[in-house]
This record gives structure tokens, C-alpha cells and sequence, in this order.
């Protein structure tokens, strides 16, 4: 027979075993648990944005015990996402609306707004086209249905995306013009297809061009970034950052992380992050304009060691 003192240590041993695994459950699941600087979570992402962000979320994974997923896609489907959504996270080349803030109030949310930088919307040319300079408004006749005679065609990334927004409010249209404008998907096919066709206009976000992917440097270098007259200056202008800054190119915009999660999560900690020191240091090398310029770092030495002979 077996005692009931070796079923009590049976039982002990079982008892502490089940506290065992349950603390290693439990310990498992707060090192899972999402925090502002740790944790997983997906961010949508405007697709003209793509190129910063990635660099955002390289930089911020690298510090900190984080995964972060980034969603492209074009502004109206970014915006479609995030209500669909209990709760998300978006980056976008605008504020909210009245009416989409609405919709957060429905949820009982307050999203909590971060502006990061300022973007420009840049026209590009074929390199073999010696001139440079171009009126903003031959652009807007254009998408009003007027035709001109030294632009072959308009090309933008995609009919939803937040530059075919832009452009249509500057032009004081609704849809695009049928005649002479054309679209396609991404940015990168926009830049291709002007790199090998002679006489077209592409619409692009900046960032693409500043930072290109390595597989489309040749591209990019066979493309003319065209300076700008807006509809009331009498001078041109490139989407420099000087230029952005001094409120002189036209087609600049500011850009927005809208973090709708409601809650103390990756969204609170990646839009401090982006606005921070280094998340700014990151947008000023990028060639966009950053919110606050980042201080410099300057070492003082008291002595000077002269090593020239």
C-alpha cells in the first residue's frame, strides 16, 4: 500500500510543478504584451510614404524589443483600413477630417495626433528634355482638360493615392481627366516609366527620389527633378529642403502619424520616437523637411594636439 506520506509528497511535487508552468505562462505573456516600446503591432502606411518609414521602423527595431509590421497603400485604402479597424495606427500626408474624427468619437477614442515633417510633391521629366522648369499652372490646365502642347502627358502612382488628392484640390476637380492623364500603381513604375519616355510629366512623392531603392538608382538618375513657379511667384523652384522650409516650392505637405489605438501601445511609443532626436535626424538626412531641426553635437577640447611636423 502507499502511504499517505508519499502521496502527499506526490501531490506537493504535482502542485508545485502546475505553479511552475503557470508562472512561466504567465511571465511568457507580459514579455508579449504590447507596450509603447515593446511589443508587435501594424502601422498603415501611405504608399508615397514608404521609403521614410521603412528607415523609421529599421531604426526603432534596432533599439528597442519591438516588431512592427508597415501596410502600403494608397491613402483612401489606408484611411478605409484604419475604421475598419477596433484600433490602428496610420501615417498619412494629412490631418483627419471633421467627419473622420466623428467616426473615432463613435469608438470612444481621442486619436492622438503627431505631425513629423513636411513632404513635397515633385514633377519629374526624362533627362533628354533640357528644360527644367515648369509652371504649376500648365499642370492644372492640363488636369482640367486643357491640352499643351510641350507636355506629352501627366503620369501619378495611383488614382487613390494622396498626390491624385492633392493635385485634383490644387486643379478644383473631382476625378482625374481621362485625356492626357495617366496612372499606375507605385511610384517606382511612375519614375521607370518617365526614365524611358521622352515628353512625359510623373507626379511623385520627394522621398522617392532622394532615397531610391538600389534597384532603381539607374532610373532615377535618368530623370530631371523640375523646379517649380507657383500660380503666384514669378520664380522657379526645386522640392529642396531649404526651399520647403522657406515656405517658397509649392507643393508642400505636411505629413501625420494619426495613432487611433486608445491605449498606451507601440503607436504612443513610435510617433514619440519619429518625433524625437533621432527620428528627426533620420527625416533630415531623407531630403524631407523635419518638424524640429536636431540639435548638433560639438565637442570642446582644451587642448589642441599639433601633430604636423
Amino acid at each position: 500500500m502507499i502511504s499517505m506520506r508519499k502521496i502527499s509528497k506526490v501531490f506537493v511535487l504535482v502542485f508545485v510543478g502546475f505553479l511552475f508552468v503557470m508562472c512561466n505562462q504567465k511571465e511568457k505573456k507580459n514579455t508579449n504584451k504590447e507596450s509603447i516600446l515593446k511589443g508587435t503591432t501594424t502601422i498603415l502606411v501611405d504608399e508615397t510614404l514608404m521609403p521614410i518609414m521603412e528607415d523609421q521602423v529599421t531604426i526603432f527595431e534596432n533599439n528597442y524589443p519591438a516588431k512592427i509590421k508597415i501596410v502600403s497603400k494608397s491613402e483612401s485604402e489606408v484611411i478605409v483600413s484604419l475604421f475598419k479597424e477596433k484600433s490602428g495606427i496610420a501615417v498619412l500626408t494629412r490631418n483627419l477630417t471633421t467627419e473622420e474624427n466623428k467616426i473615432f468619437e463613435q469608438k470612444k477614442i481621442t486619436p492622438k495626433i503627431t505631425k513629423f515633417a513636411t513632404d513635397a510633391i515633385a514633377f519629374i521629366s526624362n533627362k533628354s528634355n533640357n528644360d527644367t522648369l515648369i509652371e504649376l499652372k500648365s499642370i492644372i490646365e492640363l488636369m482640367q482638360g486643357k491640352p499643351n502642347a510641350n507636355i506629352k502627358g501627366l503620369v501619378f502612382d495611383n488614382p487613390n493615392s494622396s498626390t491624385v488628392r492633392y493635385m485634383n484640390t490644387l486643379a478644383g476637380i473631382k476625378t482625374i481627366q481621362q485625356k492626357g492623364v495617366y496612372s499606375f500603381k507605385t511610384n517606382d513604375e511612375v519614375i521607370k516609366f518617365v526614365a524611358q519616355n521622352k515628353g512625359m510629366i510623373g507626379v511623385v512623392g520627394v522621398n522617392w527620389l532622394s532615397q531610391p531603392k538600389p534597384a532603381m538608382q539607374d532610373f532615377v538618375n535618368k530623370v530631371n527633378i523640375l523646379s517649380v513657379k507657383s500660380l503666384t511667384s514669378t520664380n522657379y523652384y526645386t522640392p529642396s529642403q531649404n526651399n520647403i522650409a522657406e515656405g517658397k516650392y509649392p507643393l508642400a505637405r505636411d505629413l501625420y502619424i494619426i495613432n487611433g489605438q486608445g491605449y498606451s501601445g507601440l503607436g504612443m511609443g513610435f510617433a514619440s520616437f519619429v518625433a524625437g532626436d533621432i527620428g528627426q535626424r533620420i527625416i533630415l538626412k531623407s531630403g524631407l523637411l523635419p518638424v524640429r531641426m536636431p540639435g548638433r553635437r560639438i565637442n570642446i577640447r582644451k587642448e589642441i594636439n599639433n601633430d604636423k611636423k
